[in-house]
């Protein structure tokens, strides 16, 4: 999947050819507007924009040098916390429960129509999310090119899959949802609400799926520095401490060859950070492509543990995901 660009498409030259430009030379564009940013300001921007579990910053975070254009807030506006408030040593908690574990925070609440769905078969999960005074709120900000993501995941951290549900004008969620194998599932809603007041409220909720039948959980797979996906290799380097804020940086290849990256939700790469056991959730888009075939997050784990990591990346219009046992010391 790798490719050679030729012709810089911001080059002001006689000879720079007319007309709109191509995929290759808008991606060759964004990377290197990317490469630029990173090298005169990627790291100090990164080091402020560390999260913790669900989003919540563990430090006061800045704006970043540019952001994706359906980011809703302004240049140079202070960035938010998702999904609850800091608690002890950091950690994102709402109400002493592990972010995205509970259904209901800050007077907003998840209400699936069902909890149970079939095993092995296609269904439709729906659900909405309810205010204070229990109406369904149907006022949500884009961000990352939708409205909502769904992250379902059963309990011994298979079976990941990130979906992007349609709502109703009545405020109901609805997705194509096939759960593989019987189990507790469980569902976290990502999103950024507004309140009556106009306020955006970001915020992750969550509930339990339940798909009847012989639930066999299978052990959490060693640590690995590379795995390989649909004749991809993706490779990890970076060595994550809690309470810290460290690079994680992957990179793609197929065959040995670099993979051009494409955007996918306005971004090159997309990571979803789980910790075993209490499922406390993190997602965290990339700060600066190092490459053509590389990303780069910047991770800060909120204790020592087991991690299950999926990153999402696209290559020739298609998403894949890898991923990673991570333990952190």
């Amino acid at each position: 999947m790798a490719q050679n660009v030729t012709q810089d498409p911001t080059d002001p030259s006689p000879q720079a050819p007319t007309g709109p430009p191509t995929p290759a030379q808008t991606r060759a564009a964004d990377r290197t507007a990317l490469r630029t940013a990173g090298i005169i300001g990627g790291l100090i921007a990164a080091l402020l924009l560390g999260f913790t579990l669900g989003r919540t910053a563990a430090v006061p975070a800045a704006a970043p040098a540019s952001l994706p254009d359906d980011h809703p807030h302004a240049l140079g506006a202070p960035s938010h916390g998702h999904g609850g408030t800091a608690g002890v040593n950091g950690e994102a908690v709402v109400g002493g429960v592990a972010v995205g574990m509970a259904a209901t925070a800050v007077g907003f609440r998840m209400a699936p129509a069902s909890t149970e769905l079939p095993a092995g078969r296609d269904a439709t999960f729906r659900f909405q999310i309810r205010g204070a005074a229990g109406a369904p709120v149907t006022s949500f900000v884009t961000v990352h090119e939708k409205p909502l993501h769904l992250i379902v995941v059963r309990r011994d951290l298979t079976g990941y899959q990130h979906l992007h549900p349609t709502m109703a004008a009545d405020g109901t969620w609805s997705v194509p949802l096939r759960l593989p194998q019987p189990g507790v599932w469980h569902a976290y809603a990502d999103f950024t609400a507004t309140d009556p007041a106009g306020q955006q409220v970001p915020l992750t909720l969550g509930v339990d799926i339940t798909a009847a039948g012989a639930y066999r959980p299978e052990p959490l797979p060693a640590p690995t520095n590379a795995v390989a996906i649909d004749g991809y290799q993706v490779s990890q380097e970076g060595t994550p401490r809690a309470g810290t804020i460290q690079p994680l940086r992957f990179r793609v290849t197929r065959a040995g060859s670099p993979a051009f990256l494409d955007r996918y939700l306005g971004a090159y790469g997309h990571l979803v950070v789980i910790r075993e056991n209490d499922l406390g959730y993190v997602h965290v888009h990339a700060d600066v492509t190092m490459a053509a075939d590389s990303v780069q997050f910047w991770l800060s784990p909120p204790s020592p543990g087991r991690y299950r990591m999926f990153l999402d990346f696209q290559t020739g219009g298609k998403v894949r995901t890898a991923a990673f046992t991570l333990v952190v010391g």
